[in-house]
């Protein structure tokens, strides 16, 4: 994803990474999802009185958290101007285990379950018979009372990234479009990876951190499994949209048509 296009997306706040407004996309009728609207991003929790100013001009309505319990417990989203907190676990298995952080987890040995394999696994999983992404879709599904609203998870990148791929293809962005938006991820949490890799690189080899330098990197095989669900589980986007959220063909109208110019 060219660098050029950062500044047109990436909101410049200092205590969050990865805040972008999804606006500006072309969809395949030649329109164009509105700025304003629409935005995804990292944890929130560590928000300034800057980065609220700045939220505050969004005018917010929703902030939607797609993390588990102990995730949201250990960084809390803060409220932000009038928005109302939502927090759907995207992985459900999860929200009752106790919140096992990197170090912790790299530590006790546990990055070996850290694999492609399982993260092809589990990007196979998201968007099928999910509560989260249920809710979410809810929440899209009546824009004008709704929108402008902020999705997010721990990095923005993954849970979050899932989430923007059914908002964009449901406004009729293309998915080589949508790929485009989920790889610029490793573009904008440049500086959040690399403070990741410095925190585990004491308790593995170097080669061990090569390869969670690699498994870490979003790639489209990725997001590809979680479209090649959906596709096998129902055949095509349009009947997925029917069938998981009750999205039919007036609905998701009415959402483009407020969405789109």
């Amino acid at each position: 994803m060219p660098n050029q296009l950062m500044p047109s997306c990436l909101i410049p706040l200092e205590g969050a990474y990865n805040f972008r407004d999804m606006g500006g996309y072309r969809t395949t009728d030649g329109r164009i999802v509105k700025l304003g609207l629409l935005f995804r991003a990292a944890e929130l929790t560590g928000l300034t009185t800057d980065d609220h100013r700045q939220l505050d001009a969004i005018n917010l309505k929703h902030v939607f958290d797609y993390r588990n319990r102990g995730e949201a417990e250990q960084k809390p989203d803060p409220t932000i101007g009038q928005a109302v907190n939502t927090r759907v676990p995207a992985n459900e298995a999860a929200e009752q285990a106790p919140h096992i952080d990197l170090v912790e987890l790299f530590q006790q040995g546990l990055h070996h379950h850290f694999s492609q394999d399982m993260l092809l696994k589990m990007y196979a999983n998201l968007p099928i018979g999910n509560r989260s992404y249920q809710e979410l879709m809810k929440l899209l599904s009546s824009p004008e009372t709704n929108l402008p609203l902020v999705q997010h998870c721990a990095g923005g990148r993954d849970r979050t990234g899932v989430g923007s791929m059914l908002i964009l293809l449901t406004l009729g962005v293309p998915y080589e479009t949508v790929m485009e938006d989920y790889l610029l991820s490793n573009i904008t949490l440049m500086s959040y990876h690399q403070e990741l890799y410095d925190m585990v690189s004491p308790y593995i080899s170097p080669e061990e951190l090569r390869t969670f330098e690699e498994t870490m990197r979003l790639q489209e095989k990725y997001l590809d499994a979680s479209m090649d669900s959906i596709l096998r589980e129902y055949g095509s986007f349009e009947r997925y949209l029917e069938l998981e959220f009750g999205i039919d063909e007036a609905v998701r109208t009415r959402i483009q048509d407020f969405c789109l110019e």
